[in-house]
């Protein structure tokens, strides 16, 4: 099973203060590492992608989306 990151998962993952929680942020935020904000709106990433990024927020956007899925298949 593949797990999907959605922006549901995106707007969980503030990091200690003001994140890229709002859309503005978001769309910033995929810029930044070349993902494709329609895609990720309309369909969620697959986890690989984002655990890829050396980035702290990518990371946690991961670990939201995975324990997510954990709880839906336990």
């Amino acid at each position: 099973m593949t797990i999907r990151v959605t922006v549901a998962h995106a707007r969980q993952a503030k990091l200690g203060g003001p994140g890229v929680l709002c859309a503005p942020g978001i769309r910033g935020w995929c810029e930044q590492h070349g993902i494709d904000l329609q895609a990720f709106l309309d369909e969620g990433l697959p986890i690989e992608q984002l655990e890829a990024i050396d980035d702290a927020y990518a990371q946690r956007v991961a670990a939201i989306a995975r324990a997510d899925a954990e709880v839906s298949c336990g």
